[in-house]
């Protein structure tokens, strides 16, 4: 979980920097984050339920070794394009890392202890987050951005070693659920996240002709991968899942959720380094404040969460990351880094209780047979919003600021960016605020 994670933040900080080496604009640097996490949208789910009809640790070991090959991959990328394509073969192994960490940890803990186990868990992807930015701001201002692959490298072979000498072997599978698997509905699947994510990220966006048309292939796909998952024997997404009323807006608030904190490692670098004028190493420390935040209070969060229930905890989730990205909307810009990371902070307290208490709530509520394609669905919707926040709430930042090339860009129009972006996002978090409230008033099992 903690290379995962560090795989999606340690690219962020590095943009403005492959934005001079390689000559591009924001619109081609950006692919270097979309590529990973198309990948891992992709993949997920279906690294999901082969974990659970293969065995979780096999696939998690597969998983690791094909992230640090890529990771060796990316450093050594002679161009954008070889580094895009390197970036998505290192989401493919970080799509099993991120699926079956999920469900090995929900697995080795009583019910009862799920809200603390959930909250070491976030912790440690925080500070893989946390990492990413300061690690990657002293490598890019010492050896330059390809150190920030290469560290993965010797990271990666540690995690190797500590599963295969930690975690224990996986459990015979009864012979029905070793011939579970779903080949059309994973097919049916990936084009449908291919197509969505395509329409999310190609030039013009969803609004324009090849946006529009992709979205509609995504929207046909669907409703031909739910006419198929009611009618195959062992489902990929049991239907019937999709439609619980525990695990269902679990789900969708933790899209939107992740949309807008995307937005927050979208636009923070180009804030800070356009807006700010701040340094690589000075722009990675800065970003690290918020996952630090998160890293540290994962722990009492999740005995909060136990002593609680997730209810209350996702609601004061919530509505602290409302208010921080209030505060972000309209802090003007004289009051330079504090007047930005203050807020930063509200943002990423909240995540921490909305996280914790959600990820608790879902997992408690997935079967032991089905916790590694449940685990694949939330890493799937969470991973949903980072492409909508990376590309929707990027597009709704060069909008905002005038031009898709911050190398142009005046501090003011940067800024101006920063306030508009904030804005949609206050404006998400009020609808992930209404889609729990209403979830609450079905009287959702397990919260006070």
């Amino acid at each position: 979980m903690l290379l995962s994670s560090l795989g999606t933040s340690v690219a962020n900080v590095a943009l403005p920097a492959l934005e001079d080496a390689f000559g591009a604009t924001f619109g081609q640097v950006r692919w270097v984050v979309l590529a990973y996490l198309l990948t891992v949208t992709t993949l997920v789910v279906g690294a999901g339920r082969l974990g659970d009809v293969l065995g979780r640790r096999r696939l998690l070991t597969g998983g690791i070794a094909v992230f640090t090959l890529a990771s060796a991959l990316s450093a050594a990328a002679p161009g954008m394009w070889m580094l895009i394509a390197a970036r998505g073969l290192q989401g493919a192994g970080a799509a099993a890392m991120m699926a079956l960490s999920l469900a090995l940890v929900a697995e080795a803990v009583p019910e009862s202890r799920t809200g603390t186990a959930m909250g070491l868990l976030g912790s440690t992807s925080a500070m893989g987050t946390a990492l990413g930015p300061s690690l990657g701001g002293l490598l890019i201002a010492g050896p330059g951005w390809r150190a920030i692959f290469l560290v993965n490298v010797p990271l990666g072979l540690a995690a190797l070693q500590l599963v295969r000498g930690h975690v224990p072997a996986d459990r015979p599978r009864p012979a029905r659920a070793r011939h579970g698997l779903d080949p059309p509905g994973t097919l049916l699947l990936i084009v449908v996240l291919v197509a969505y994510a395509l329409s999310m990220t190609l030039s013009g966006g969803p609004g324009g002709p090849a946006g529009l048309a992709l979205l509609g292939v995504a929207a046909a796909g669907t409703a031909l991968l739910v006419a198929v998952e009611r009618r195959v024997a062992a489902p990929l997404v049991d239907p019937v899942v999709l439609r619980d009323r525990v695990l269902a807006p679990g789900f969708a608030t933790s899209g939107i959720v992740s949309t807008v904190m995307m937005a927050t490692l979208v636009v923070g670098p180009f804030h800070l380094s356009r807006a700010l004028a701040l340094g690589p190493l000075a722009v990675g420390l800065a970003m690290s404040l918020g996952p630090v935040v998160v890293a540290v209070s994962g722990i009492p969060v999740g005995r909060l969460v136990d002593r609680h229930g997730v209810r209350r905890v996702t609601f004061a989730g919530l509505a602290a990351m409302a208010a921080g990205t209030v505060l972000l909307a309209v802090a003007p810009l004289r009051l330079g880094v504090p007047g930005y990371l203050g807020p930063i902070v509200v943002v990423t307290v909240g995540y921490a209780l909305f996280q914790t208490a959600n990820n608790a709530a879902v997992m408690a509520a997935a079967g032991a047979a089905g916790r590694g394609v449940v685990s694949g669905v939330l890493t799937l919707s969470r991973n949903l919003g980072l492409i909508t926040g990376a590309s929707g709430m990027g597009a709704v930042f060069a909008l905002a600021s005038g031009t898709d090339d911050t190398r142009t860009a005046s501090a003011r129009a940067v800024a101006t960016g920063t306030h508009v972006t904030f804005a949609v996002a206050a404006a998400l978090i009020l609808m992930a605020l209404a889609v729990a409230h209403r979830a609450g008033r079905a009287g959702t099992p397990g919260n006070p």
